[in-house]
């Protein structure tokens, strides 16, 4: 364990906490929980938008504006305890990309040097797929995301990530970890809503050639209980860690399940412009103490209840 000590397993609390990427999906619910918990939190982003900052101030966080791809960080208090990195540029541009994702993150390290851990959010992206082995944390790396539309930067920008992160927790003494996030969803985002619109207007969803196109699913409630148990693990050098949940379903599962629910009927294009199955191997997360709780089943139904309750037939 690092100075990140045992008692912080039950609950992160008393904390001042950098939470980066706070507008985006994931990030945004555990600023909010975190702040719901007893802690100082800031969340951070670009806020281009001035309105965005009112649903950050809504959950309790208080909205600060950063900018990784300029290393901006003025606004970043000097006595940060913990700092969590969920901020990520989905561009087209390598440079911009490295800039934000991987030269940025090492220069928010260095701002908040003095802190007791960096959790720095990775991807599961950054594995070579290989037919659907679990992928453990030493398993060779790849360009996952490359034949994704719109994707061609996204895992070799985070490998870059990884290694600038890694090689600054090591140089500045901070103990972090790097967790690779598989799919993440929550009751108001994911992946599965795109899919949703998709099977409304009968257009076929992607899956890849070598089917079923299977992941491990994590709901954004087993994300924000993880965190303690994650952070047990921050060390220098760096730990790196798969996050997942304890499921594995596929593209397929998840469009079949919301069929059931809807009377939708999903139909699939096989093509290999898609993203692989990367079914992440957890079995050193399950060494912190850490178990998802959220059946992916259940937590689809969540998700359209939240979301779409229009769409669920009568007697669901």
């Amino acid at each position: 364990m690092s100075e990140v000590t045992e008692q912080m397993v039950e609950q992160i609390t008393g904390k001042k906490i950098l939470v980066t990427g706070v507008t985006g999906w994931v990030a945004g619910p555990v600023a909010a929980a975190l702040a719901a918990s007893g802690n100082d939190v800031y969340g951070a982003a670009r806020f281009k938008d001035a309105s965005a900052r009112e649903p950050v101030e809504a959950g309790g966080v208080k909205p600060i504006s950063i900018d990784l791809a300029t290393s901006r960080f003025d606004e970043v208090p000097s006595d940060i305890d913990l700092v969590f990195n969920f901020a990520v540029a989905k561009v087209s541009n390598f440079e911009l990309a490295f800039r934000a994702n991987a030269e940025g993150a090492a220069n928010l390290m260095e701002v908040c040097k003095g802190a007791a851990a960096f959790f720095h959010c990775s991807s599961t992206a950054v594995y070579a797929p290989d037919d659907h082995n679990p992928r453990a944390e030493g398993d060779p790396l790849g360009d996952s995301h490359r034949p994704m539309p719109g994707m061609p930067t996204y895992s070799i920008s985070k490998i870059a990530a990884e290694v600038l992160v890694k090689h600054t927790a090591q140089r500045l003494g901070l103990p972090t970890v790097i967790a690779r996030l598989n799919v993440p969803y929550g009751d108001h985002y994911g992946w599965m809503m795109f899919h949703l619109m998709m099977m409304e207007r009968n257009m076929a969803v992607a899956v890849h050639v070598d089917q079923p196109t299977s992941y491990t699913p994590i709901h954004s409630d087993d994300i924000v209980r993880s965190l303690p148990y994650l952070l047990t693990l921050a060390s220098t050098p760096a730990t790196i860690v798969n996050w997942g949940g304890d499921e594995v379903a596929g593209i397929e599962d998840w469009c079949e399940e919301m069929g059931r629910l809807t009377g939708l009927t999903p139909t699939f294009e096989p093509t290999e412009s898609t993203i692989a199955a990367i079914i992440p191997d957890l079995t050193k997360m399950y060494s912190t103490g850490s178990r998802p709780r959220v059946n992916w089943r259940d937590g689809i139904l969540r998700q359209l209840r939240a979301t779409r309750p229009d769409l669920l037939k009568a007697d669901t």
